[in-house]
């Protein structure tokens, strides 16, 4: 990965500029089909359909007061380009109080896809936001990455 997180992040919003060597058409496919996003982030019922409402399950976290179950809504797309998703925790009393909106940019490069995620909303003055930030940070970077390019190479 290219972007040095120290220099890409704020404390409102994570960003990652990830380079894949596969192209726009099949990235997509990865961000978009309900069997592969399960393959690399969370199993949920996603469908391309701007105001499709779904739900995400993953661990919780208690330390960041994450309940582990994430209600996801579509808020836009330009197909092959940009996807942009609300998710708020499913717990209406979660410590953590998220409402985040996490927006997927491809880019052409080659014949692979420039891709940058942007994943924003943490609250600056809620400690356990900041905290999610600072794992959803490594994690997107990290495992997330991974496991997309794992995804991607398998198909």
């Amino acid at each position: 990965m290219n972007a040095d997180p120290e220099d890409t992040d704020d404390t409102g919003t994570v960003r990652v500029d990830q380079f894949l060597s596969h192209p726009p058409a099949k990235v997509w496919r990865a961000l978009t089909e309900p069997d592969l996003i399960a393959r690399w982030l969370m199993p949920g019922d996603f469908r391309l359909e701007v105001g499709h409402r779904y739900t995400m399950r993953a661990t919780a976290i208690p330390v960041t007061g994450f309940s582990g179950t994430v209600l996801a809504e579509v808020l836009a797309f330009e197909p092959e380009r940009m996807l942009r998703v609300g998710w708020q925790d499913a717990d209406p009393g979660s410590a953590a109080n998220a409402d985040w909106t996490i927006t997927w940019t491809l880019f052409p490069e080659g014949t692979g896809t420039r891709l940058f995620l942007e994943h924003a909303g943490f609250d600056p003055d809620n400690p356990l936001q900041q905290r999610a930030r600072s794992i959803m940070g490594s994690g997107w970077r990290g495992a997330v990455m991974r496991g997309l390019i794992a995804a991607l190479d398998a198909m």
